[in-house]
């Protein structure tokens, strides 16, 4: 038997005797497994970052745990199992890949994704954007609307143009700072020009999200080294200039880069 579905079955196994024996586990609904996939997610988008692969393997199982339990909860309210989300995303992804399964042609990336959204609107979808999640954080969901749009041609033509659309809501944004008349609007035209950004992203081959989320952990591991080089020269940052600051700032970027 293959041992893929030997393991997969294990896992059920062991749900199946938690559900049924342990109190923790008896008492789980599925409003309460929400937060800990949220976290259980978080968790994995971080070995993600951390190019950490030991971690990433843990954090999948994890998130297994999860579909293997909300299936199990669904089992026992009569509404799905774990036979019916495996036989339904199997369905959907043959449906949603004729270049693979059918007679459809899709040669490049684009026009898979193409293919896919219009696919989608044929399932009886009244907009592209339906399926994006009103929950999402705003910078994902931004990539997400853009990827949604692009898949069905309303989409820039070229790099440069779109670099063109930063630079003008960049102007935008730089008017209503110096005239001061609305904050609102100021907030507007912020809001575009991380729009425009994100977009700019997807023409670079850059995912904004992991992007900001490389750019963070620099910035901790930056300042969390100035922090230690100050402490050892006794010097109290909370009372320190600016001036004294920067200069362990730049001591703390010379460090990494010489490690790196």
């Amino acid at each position: 038997m293959d041992k893929r579905l030997v393991a997969f079955q294990r896992l059920l196994n062991i749900m199946d005797e938690l559900r049924e024996k342990c109190p923790w586990d008896k008492k789980q609904t599925i409003e309460s497994l929400r937060r800990l996939t949220i976290e259980e997610t978080y968790e994995l988008a971080d070995a993600i970052i951390n190019n950490d692969l030991k971690s990433l393997e843990g954090e999948i199982g994890d998130l297994f745990l999860h579909m293997v339990f909300y299936c199990k909860i669904g089992e026992e309210k009569d509404a799905f199992s774990v036979t019916s989300v495996l036989n339904a995303i199997c369905d959907k992804l043959v449906y949603r890949h004729p270049h693979i399964y059918s007679d459809s042609i899709a040669e490049t990336e684009e026009e898979v994704k193409s293919n896919w959204e219009k696919l989608k609107l044929k399932e009886g979808r009244k907009s592209v954007l339906e399926g994006v999640p009103k929950s999402l954080p705003s910078l994902v969901k931004s990539a997400r609307i853009q990827e949604k749009v692009m898949g069905i041609g309303f989409e820039w033509e070229k790099r440069e143009d779109v670099w063109e659309k930063v630079k003008e809501e960049l102007q935008e944004l730089e008017d209503e700072v110096v005239t001061k008349e609305s904050h609102k609007k100021i907030e507007e035209e912020f809001g575009d020009v991380l729009f425009s950004l994100i977009n700019y992203a997807r023409f670079i081959n850059v995912d904004p999200e992991n992007a900001l989320a490389k750019t963070n952990v620099k910035f901790i591991k930056r300042f969390t080294l100035m922090e230690e080089l100050m402490e050892k020269e006794k010097i109290d940052i909370a009372s320190s200039d600016l001036s004294t600051m920067d200069i362990y700032w730049g001591k703390s970027k010379e460090i990494i880069k010489k490690n790196h």
